[in-house]
């Protein structure tokens, strides 16, 4: 069996691939910092070549939440509870993530909260109303969305 040693990158070459990476799509300074450790490097190195992404702009947070929210929101359909999480677990500010719930329109939002509910109850063959409401909100719930946001939309519906 063969052992696989990670290679430890200098500071210029892991500064270069890390460009790469960073330009390729949107990242946060979570997923960049824990790249970074996987080229080899120390903290004081990864800090500072993290401190320099964030000086030219490669990395940048607002950016960041922003792109996230907005596609999580167009591309997968999540509620807004969902998208937030998830910017919370990538230690995204409460000031970037306010911002980057600006991204979603409410009108938007709402539209998406009925078609999805629609969708969900189109599947479902269960002639009881209650069940029928309860496993499209259990659904919705699972896509992000609060019992609050869908509550009136599904009872309008079923």
């Amino acid at each position: 069996m063969e052992n696989k040693k990670e290679k430890k990158f200098s500071i210029n070459e892991a500064k270069a691939k890390i460009e790469h990476y960073c330009a390729y799509q949107e990242r946060c300074q979570k997923e960049v910092r824990e790249k970074l450790y996987s080229f080899g490097l120390y903290s004081d190195e990864v800090e500072q070549v993290l401190m320099e992404l964030v000086k030219t702009n490669f990395v940048n947070e607002e950016r960041f939440a922003q792109a996230y929210a907005g596609g999580k929101f167009r591309q997968k359909k999540w509620g807004k509870a969902k998208i937030i999480r998830e910017l919370k677990w990538r230690n995204i500010s409460a000031y970037c993530i306010k911002k980057a719930m600006k991204e979603i329109d409410d009108e938007d939002y709402e539209r998406s909260i009925r078609n999805l509910s629609e969708k969900y109850a189109s599947k479902l063959s269960i002639k009881n109303p209650y069940l029928k409401q309860k496993k499209i909100m259990n659904h919705l719930i699972s896509k992000g969305y609060t019992y609050d946001e869908c509550h009136e939309i599904v009872k309008e519906m079923t």
